[in-house]
């Protein structure tokens, strides 16, 4: 990793920590601004539905950082194996913990300490016995090969600085067959890298959304079929949340 890839992903690390720090103390987090400020209507937990919020501890709730609901279109079904990206607070994987039953097992991946203590403070608050916290990165997952049946992630692949290899290790712990559902930002394919730098700092969210194009021809190359790249709702001038559906080719495992 350069130098300037690795400042950034401290940079990443230090913004999620504080997160952390500020919904442990009693606050709510927040994802993009050069402060920890007030989410608006593109990010944070209004994107889930009040039944979904009144089942999760409150400061799951409370440390959603993410761009909108993978949960919500990952097709998670009775017995599956979930894995989340990026799991901060738990919000996602215990809503997945919930959906995929007590046949079925859901993984939240984060390198952030402070947001693995949240996490874990937050499963025992929920009870969920099916669910399990793993500290790393996500361009190298600390599981087996096709392992996994749905890789979920919300709003955290944007801010890798090495899309492809988080693209390769997803390919990689999916059995045949297996699904990605993921949320993120994703930039219009006419806006050019110095014009998705301009909503704010890396940590911010924006600068490192990949376009349209270059997203699904990301998860081409890694190898996923039927990929789908779809606007949900803008975040900034020419930069939208979007959901994200890919399929490793093969038989379902």
């Amino acid at each position: 990793m350069s130098e300037q890839n690795a400042e950034l992903r401290e940079s990443v690390r230090e913004r999620y920590a504080a997160a952390a720090v500020q919904v442990t103390e009693g606050g709510t987090a927040a994802c993009c601004g050069p402060q920890l400020i007030e989410i608006g209507e593109s990010f944070g937990s209004t994107l889930y539905d009040a039944g979904e919020r009144e089942q999760l501890p409150a400061e799951a709730v409370a440390a959603s950082l993410g761009c909108g609901n993978p949960t919500a279109v990952a097709d998670l079904r009775e017995g599956d194996r979930v894995l989340d990206l990026g799991s901060g607070g738990g919000i996602d994987v215990l809503l997945s913990a919930g959906r995929v039953g007590p046949t079925g097992k859901a993984y939240g991946l984060d390198m952030t300490d402070e947001m693995l203590a949240l996490a874990l403070a937050n499963q025992k608050k929920a009870g969920a016995t099916n669910v399990e916290f793993l500290k790393g990165t996500i361009e190298a997952v600390p599981l087996p090969a096709e392992t996994i049946d749905v890789v979920i992630s919300n709003c955290v692949i944007n801010l890798s600085t090495d899309k492809p290899a988080v693209f390769a290790e997803t390919f990689r712990v999916l059995v045949p067959g297996g699904r990605l559902g993921i949320t993120d930002v994703v930039a219009d394919d006419d806006l050019t890298p110095e014009q998705r730098a301009e909503p704010g700092e890396y940590v911010g969210c924006m600068v490192g959304a990949l376009s349209f194009a270059e997203y699904r021809q990301g998860l081409e190359a890694a190898g996923f079929t039927d990929v789908e790249v779809t606007a949900t709702h803008p975040v900034a001038d020419g930069m939208h949340s979007a959901i994200v559906r890919a399929t490793k080719p093969g038989p379902a495992d």
